[in-house]
């Protein structure tokens, strides 16, 4: 694999992760509960296929693998918080004894390994198929993108 294309795909994973971590946690936090409602969730993925559409003067097909795609990271997203409704005390509960507890602790990493290890491969896919859809400007734009976010993540 190029070593662009490896760090394109990295890079998207990681924001994923961890976009999808802060979205679950400022969302949910706020609500009481931990995870988006399946009708939010709807209307972030519609807002975020616009925006892309606009940007990117994207056509039905590239729409619908980008929908693919949106569906494939929340998919992941959920593998990865769980069933927990409450993953940070999930956490606290690992110092909640005199001893930190490495076996629940090691349980919990195996359990969002697992989640990714099962799940990315989905991600990857529909990564692909939507970045190999797109025109060579199109993909010009997103890699200008990345270019200026990347930047602003360094400091």
């Amino acid at each position: 694999m190029r070593p662009w294309i490896k760090r394109t795909f990295i890079g998207l994973f990681s924001a994923t992760v961890l976009l999808g971590g802060l979205s679950a946690c400022g969302h949910g936090h706020h609500r009481g509960g931990w995870q988006m409602s399946d009708a939010d969730a709807q209307k972030m993925r519609e807002r975020m296929i616009d925006r892309v559409s606009r940007e990117l003067t994207l056509d039905d097909a590239q729409k619908q693998r980008l929908g693919v795609l949106a569906d494939k990271l929340r998919e992941q997203r959920l593998a990865l918080v769980g069933s927990a409704s409450d993953p940070r005390a999930e956490l606290q509960a690992l110092v909640t004894g005199t001893t930190f507890d490495r076996t629940r602790a090691q349980a919990l990493v195996e359990a969002k390994t697992n989640a990714v290890r099962t799940k990315s491969p989905e991600v990857i896919a529909a990564m692909a198929d939507f970045y190999d859809s797109l025109k060579p400007d199109q993909q010009q734009k997103v890699r200008e993108f990345m270019a200026k976010r990347r930047s602003g993540w360094r400091g």
